[in-house]
């Protein structure tokens, strides 16, 4: 049976570059794992509508949004590996306020095994986005950081509650990516 591993996180957690550890780790011990990057699976969709940035789909409406959202889940359900890795995120923050990465009906199209919330300190996340200069990020305040931190913890565990499969919080502090990377991979093999 698939596993499917939702791994989610605020921007500057240092989610991918923890999910390519994962994958990594999983590989070596030969097991069939499939990294599904939802945003990646919507963009190729969104392109039809026009949007050239995968950072402007938070832009697009709420509707939008749904459709593109349904179809990436649909294709993941789809996906037969012994693990797949979901990398999304939880929320995203629109012009319409916030909207769940992932709402019930995708938690149901989905069915995760395994919820996983990759974290870090604050003042991390605020230095980590402001150096990182490959993506087209909003700078934010250390509290807003803070913030969007607290309503994360909020929504993975609603989500678990909704799906009815665990959650876990995982630390990824800065040069601990392989201990992030390491625990991540005994939750999912259930060492």
């Amino acid at each position: 049976m698939t596993k499917r591993v939702m791994i989610v996180g605020i921007p500057g957690v240092g989610k991918s570059t923890v999910i390519t550890n994962v994958f990594n780790l999983l590989s070596q011990e030969g097991i069939d794992t499939k990294i599904a990057e939802f945003g990646k699976i919507m963009f190729q969709q969104a392109k039809l509508l026009s949007i050239n940035n995968r950072d402007q789909l938070r832009k697009l409406s709420i509707e939008q949004q749904r459709s593109l959202q349904e179809m990436a889940a649909n294709y993941i359900n789809s996906l037969g590996n012994d693990v797949v890795i979901v990398d999304t995120h939880l929320f995203i923050r629109t012009e319409d306020g916030y909207y769940p990465g992932m709402p019930s009906k995708l938690l149901n199209i989905i069915n995760p095994s395994h919820l996983i919330m990759i974290t870090a300190k604050s003042e991390e996340i605020h230095r980590r986005r402001a150096n990182d200069n490959s993506r087209q990020r909003d700078l934010i305040s250390i509290d807003r950081i803070s913030q969007d931190l607290r309503l994360s913890e909020s929504m993975i565990s609603s989500s678990s509650i909704i799906s009815g499969c665990p959650f876990y919080i995982i630390q990824n502090n800065t040069d601990e990516i392989e201990k992030a990377g390491d625990n991540i991979c005994k939750v999912i093999l259930g060492k």
